[in-house]
């Protein structure tokens, strides 16, 4: 893989055709495995841009820490530069406003704490060797124009900065630059590094210090250094930071590790390197979030075996890097990699977030955390809570960008939500000018990329135009089979529908989409049906007619309203059936009508139930409820359809059955908090108002709820474990991310109350079905 590094300050350089089942015939739609190809020429000219980035990390210049490299006096003629060519560049890449540093596509600084330590470090290194007086010059006049922001506490700060301008300006003056300030700025700006210094004095910040020490001086034990010297003889990967150390301590690992910086960049250095393994997990990340990752799946496997086999050796890429652990750790539990929170666990401390990133990345990485980890992940748990200090108490020292990124992951954690919902957010937040920020600012094209963008906006448009045809035929379906009918029947096609669409998004998806609509419009039908809808007789007598399958509907057929339904769930189930055959080579049918059965003959004992007035226990309730919630006609045969073969042997085991009932406790306990005022009214069964009638308990209604709740959040930690591991399961990973989608679902379908019931949610199904990206 190459690494280059941009010698620029404005920034890096840098099958099957798909056919619609909603386009054909109902039930003679053939099964599309493939996937859509894109014809359009330039979409296939910026994917293969894209892919060519997994082979190439690019890395912003950065000017503060050339100029520490520039600093360095050669071992054997300490009186002059060690390498003249980083001094070189300093006089030739000099900003038209006498700074210098990073600089946005509109030649404006990003930071200006950044432009003044930048500027001052070059200044410094300048003078340091008598060379560039009308740069020094200019320098001086732009620091002196600006030096009021060093200590505006409104404005965003680089990495340890209080402590690093102060201890720059002590060197400045010790080379008698001469910098016109008033005494009161420079006596302020030393108190303030004092204090932050008194803050950092605890064992867990003397990695902070060690990652900051050119900004100390002789305030700094330059012995400490070895603690925190790399295998390639960095100080954290600081190039800066690994000057100052080798200025101060003559270490030979030091000066070898700035000789193949210089060997490999030239004449200039990036602020971080090695950097690679990093920025290529947030590729992978970026891609992910944006939608595309799917088109880039051998490179984001490769990105993903290389982490873990990082991990496993303990590759000091990770571990020497919280930020990198973090993210590290996430993308490859989520992605079915067997590692374990303890690394995590043991590097997160409290100066690990120091820097908001770190905050960030951890508090996502907590997401991820099984239940077995909670014991001893209390750090890692915390990071919520220091986000929201920081954009609390630090909101004007945070960048716009890191600011709404804190408070999109506080507000939408992270593998909560809906894939396509996600996407959509992802693309209308996405910042193509996304600059980072260390001790100083950079940048990669690798992290952020306009193409990016613009793949991920096509894509998104493409996949909607086909919900859009699959939502058509799903309408006409509904019309053709009478369903619209029923009086008594709730119309919700579009919800049924966004429901997958927001899920199971990809194109060659369509047979499993429609799969999971029909039986959700019917599942609707058919729980309004036995709620309110149908009589004892009629229940029974629907259910006697899908049991025996093959009936004559006049004469075995009670009524109009169970013909309705019977044929519309046979329409149904025999288009499953066929067109499961083609994806599993056997017939699932008897499969999907036993499902179907369970759960009529669920609702009808609950309707029985009710009619008899009949109290159940709670667990007798959650033991018939978890299946009457109706999810498993929506889920189980859907997930034939999301490409595995599924034996009897698989669909039979009881890893299938308890991923199916967790996650339909979760949708019944949600249900039930959040319409338990409704249908206490109604005299229906509720999990809550059972709860409350338990004598024995004495709670009240908030205190059932505050642990149904708690019960809920421990399920989601168990099914995201079932999910992910690979270990000892015999369920294929696709299919059991079609359970964690409907969890996923029912999150946000009960967020506030029933979403399903109500039009809460209508807005967001129009962004997904019906509204394009510009």
């Amino acid at each position: 893989m190459n690494i280059t590094i941009t010698q620029s300050m404005n920034g890096p350089l840098s099958t099957k055709p798909y056919r619609s089942w909603a386009l054909s015939a109902i039930h003679t739609a053939p099964s599309h495995v493939g996937q859509a190809n894109p014809t359009n020429l330039a979409i296939d000219t910026t994917k293969e841009r894209i892919r060519k980035l997994f082979n190439n990390v690019d890395l912003s210049v950065s000017s503060y820490d050339t100029a520490w490299v520039a600093m360095v006096p050669s071992p054997s003629s300490p009186k002059s530069p060690c390498f003249p060519e980083c001094l070189n560049w300093l006089v030739d890449n000099q900003l038209d406003d006498g700074s210098w540093g990073l600089v946005n596509h509109i030649r404006t600084h990003p930071l200006l704490k950044d432009s003044l330590s930048s500027t001052l470090a070059c200044i410094v290194a300048l003078k340091r060797w008598n060379v560039g007086e009308d740069q020094i010059n200019k320098g001086l006049r732009f620091i002196e124009s600006n030096l009021a922001s060093a200590t505006d506490k409104s404005q965003p700060s680089p990495f340890g900065f209080d402590i690093i301008f102060p201890g720059m300006l002590e060197y400045a003056q010790q080379l008698n630059i001469n910098l016109r300030s008033k005494q009161t700025d420079f006596t302020l700006m030393l108190h303030e590094r004092d204090l932050e210094l008194k803050r950092c004095h605890s064992n867990e910040m003397e990695a902070y210090l060690a990652y900051i020490s050119e900004g100390l001086g002789n305030l700094y034990d330059w012995h400490m250094v070895k603690k925190y010297q790399l295998k390639n003889g960095s100080v954290f990967n600081s190039p800066s930071a690994t000057a100052a150390a080798f200025i101060n301590h003559q270490d030979t690992g030091c000066l070898n590790y700035l000789n193949s910086l210089l060997d490999k960049f030239g004449n200039a250095v990036p602020t971080v390197y090695p950097l690679d393994l990093y920025i290529r997990l947030s590729m992978v990340d970026t891609l992910e979030r944006l939608g595309i990752a799917r088109h880039f799946s051998v490179e984001v496997k490769n990105v993903l075996d290389e982490t873990y086999r990082c991990w496993v050796e303990r590759d000091e890429q990770i571990f020497m890097d919280v930020v990198t652990c973090a993210l590290a750790f996430r993308l490859l539990r989520i992605n079915g990699y067997e590692v374990s929170s303890d690394p995590l666990a043991e590097i997160t401390n409290e100066g690990a977030f120091k820097d908001e990133y770190a905050a960030l990345e951890v508090y996502n990485a907590s997401q991820v955390l099984y239940p077995e980890d909670l014991s001893f992940g209390e750090q890692i748990l915390r990071s919520g809570d220091i986000l929201r200090r920081i954009i609390s108490t630090d909101s004007n020292r945070l960048s716009k960008f890191i600011h709404k990124e804190v408070e999109n992951a506080l507000k939408f954690p992270f593998n909560t939500g809906l894939e396509r919902i996600n996407t959509r957010r992802n693309i209308d937040r996405y910042n193509v000018d996304d600059t980072r920020i260390l001790k100083t600012t950079y940048r990669s094209s690798n992290i952020s990329n306009k193409d990016y963008l613009r793949f991920a906006v096509e894509d998104y448009n493409s996949c909607q135009s086909i919900y859009r045809e699959e939502l058509k035929g799903l309408e006409r379906w509904v019309v053709d089979n009478k369903l619209d009918q029923l009086k008594f029947a709730r119309q919700k096609t579009a919800y049924c529908y966004f429901s997958v669409a927001a899920t199971l998004s990809s194109p060659e998806l369509s047979d499993a989409r429609i799969s999971w609509a029909k039986n959700g419009i019917l599942t609707t039908v058919v729980d309004d049906f036995f709620d309110v809808g149908g009589t004892i007789d009629e229940l029974a007598n629907l259910i006697q007619c899908v049991e025996k399958w093959n009936v004559d509907v006049d004469n075995d057929c009670c009524s109009e309203q169970v013909r309705i339904v019977f044929l519309a769930l046979k329409d149904a189930i025999c288009w499953i059936g066929d067109t499961a055959f083609k994806w599993q080579e056997r017939d699932v049918t008897s499969h999907v009508i036993q499902t179907w059965l369970d759960l009529m003959n669920s609702m009808l004992r609950e309707a029985i139930w009710t009619r008899d007035a009949y109290v159940p226990t709670i667990n007798e309730y959650m033991e018939n409820a978890y299946v009457s919630f109706a999810l498993g006609p929506i889920v189980l045969p859907a997930i034939y359809f999301v490409g595995p073969k599924l034996s009897e042997e698989i669909v039979e085991s009881s890893e299938y059955h308890y991923l199916y009932e967790l996650m339909s406790t979760l949708g019944r306990l949600l249900n039930d908090i959040h319409s338990f005022k409704r249908e206490y009214k109604e005299g229906k069964l509720n999990a809550v108002a059972l709860q409350l009638s338990n004598e024995e308990s004495g709670n009240v209604e908030e205190e059932v709820v505050k642990e149904m709740m708690t019960m809920i959040k421990n399920k989601r930690r168990e099914m995201m474990k079932l999910v992910t591991e690979e270990k000892g399961s015999i369920v294929p990973r696709a299919c059991k991310d079609a359970f964690w989608n409907m969890c996923n679902v029912l999150n946000l379908f009960y967020a506030k109350d029933d979403g399903f019931t109500g039009d809460t949610i209508l807005g967001i199904v129009k962004d997904v079905i019906y509204e394009p990206l510009s």
